[in-house]
């Protein structure tokens, strides 16, 4: 812990909304509380602030809107962080989402504090060209000069940043993902698993068409032709204002045609993938490293994914998952037909195999590790609580 007699340290997490802070970064919250430091989150208000406050963080809620674009709204977003944290002062802060990332990090900059900008992932924003892309690309290399450091979940990603000169590149770091918790996230029991009919296939995302949930739709389609009886599950949330969202009427085409069912959000998402044969993701979104791809692995859950982005950085075709062709139901639905037709055996090793990987490059000790560093780094205070190494 922080000697009574020195003040502790500030450390602020900045993020769009409060539900992104509790659900990808907890652990490493509350490691930071552990030690004895104050932690502020600053984010968009939802059900999740009262959460945060019970957990014993501080919490300043600030109004986000990723759609508005309009000079006057973020000029705004600049002037509510500045005097966010000029008030609290924080010793290191940490940026997650494109405003944050650019106008919190220009907030920043202009009083003199240090800060790391989190890019969790390109998004819909660079997935096609046109003058958003245009516009965020000039923001970004504008701002992430001020950065102390900005960190990425993939190598792909950086070189991006790199080619584009978007970002310092002798401040770029890797941190390979926002890792994943092996102590909760653990395989459902023999007995559980023994016997289970029929063939659950399973997909946790959130409703946007990029995520691949038609491609999922219509490999499913594809695949109960050839007779095969098995079930499609579909959890997440919808986003009626996102560009790429999926619409409800299509989710009531699918239902109506028995195509998946809808099983709404889930905080745990644990049982849900311990009551599944298979994790099916065949995003073409500009991912980071999907949680949720890190999940069913950690469960030992098999996996098929896209050979894309974010996901080939966890998965080696054959090995510990399968990979399928970006945006091909008809590859996809070839790659569920072999799921199937493995032996409960073969979809043992492959799930084993997945939690392997995930224990050796993707626990959360480990980012909580690189977090520890930056703190160290950027304030000449280093933790007094060690963690074990990441268990298997």
């Amino acid at each position: 812990m922080v000697p009574l007699s020195h003040k502790p340290l500030v450390i602020a997490f900045v993020s769009n909304s409060c539900w992104s802070v509790y659900n990808f970064r907890s652990e490493v919250i509350r490691n930071f509380l552990q030690h004895g430091y104050e932690v502020y989150v600053i984010a968009g208000k939802d059900d999740f602030a009262v959460r945060l406050i019970d957990m014993g963080f501080k919490v300043h809620t600030i109004s986000f809107n990723n759609r508005d674009m309009s000079l006057v709204a973020n000029i705004k977003l600049f002037w509510q962080l500045r005097a966010v944290y000029k008030k609290i002062r924080p010793s290191l802060i940490f940026h997650y989402g494109i405003k944050p990332n650019i106008f919190g990090t220009l907030a920043a900059g202009s009083l003199g504090l240090p800060s790391i900008a989190v890019i969790t992932g390109l998004g819909y924003t660079f997935s096609r060209k046109g003058i958003l892309r245009s516009i965020v690309s000039a923001l970004y290399r504008f701002s992430l000069k001020r950065a102390s450091e900005i960190w990425f979940l993939n190598e792909e990603d950086a070189a991006f940043f790199k080619a584009y000169k978007l970002a310092p590149a002798n401040r770029i770091f890797v941190l390979q993902s926002e890792g994943v918790n092996l102590e909760k996230f653990v395989p459902a029991s023999p007995t559980a698993m023994k016997n289970r009919k029929p063939f659950v296939f399973l997909m946790l995302t959130r409703m946007l068409w990029s995520k691949g949930v038609g491609v999922f739709a219509e490999a499913a389609a594809l695949l109960k032709k050839k007779g095969y009886h098995f079930e499609c599950r579909v959890m997440g949330f919808f986003e009626p204002l996102h560009p790429d969202t999926i619409s409800l009427q299509d989710f009531q085409r699918w239902k109506s045609n028995h195509t998946f069912s809808y099983d709404g959000f889930a905080e745990d998402v644990l049982p849900h993938l311990q009551n599944a044969d298979c994790f099916v993701l065949p995003t073409f979104y500009k991912e980071g490293v999907p949680r949720s791809l890190l999940e069913a692995c950690a469960v030992e859950l098999p996996v098929i994914t896209t050979n894309h982005t974010g996901c080939r950085d966890v998965i080696q075709h054959g090995i510990n998952g399968l990979l399928c062709r970006v945006n091909d139901a008809g590859d996809l639905a070839d790659k569920m037909e072999q799921m199937i037709l493995f032996s409960p055996e073969d979809r043992a090793a492959i799930g084993f195999a997945a939690r392997i990987t995930t224990a050796k490059k993707f626990s959360i000790q480990f980012v909580i590790q690189q977090y520890d560093n930056a703190v160290a780094k950027f304030t000449g205070v280093k933790p007094s609580i060690t963690f074990p190494e990441a268990i298997v």
